[in-house]
């Protein structure tokens, strides 16, 4: 039986899109993920830094932890296939 925790958006902060589980992709579908966006100056990792419901939610997150929401791009989840 998967665990609850499993499936807590706030574990796939730090972690690649690519690297969530297909458990964890079907339980984040339609949520929103915040990735840094990628410049020539700045060769940042593919990593989800923020993750909520709405974009709203998503720059909230941002905001807190001193992040300029404006340095990255948003996307919402599609199922895995």
């Amino acid at each position: 039986m998967p665990s609850a925790s499993r499936n807590d958006p706030a574990q796939a902060i730090g972690r690649s899109p690519d690297a969530l589980t297909l458990e964890e992709r079907f339980a984040f579908v339609g949520k929103y993920i915040a990735l840094e966006i990628y410049t020539p100056e700045t060769l940042p990792l593919r990593r989800i830094e923020a993750i909520g419901d709405s974009l709203e939610v998503c720059v909230q997150m941002l905001q807190k932890r001193g992040l300029d929401p404006r340095t990255f791009e948003f996307i919402r989840l599609a199922p895995p296939y």
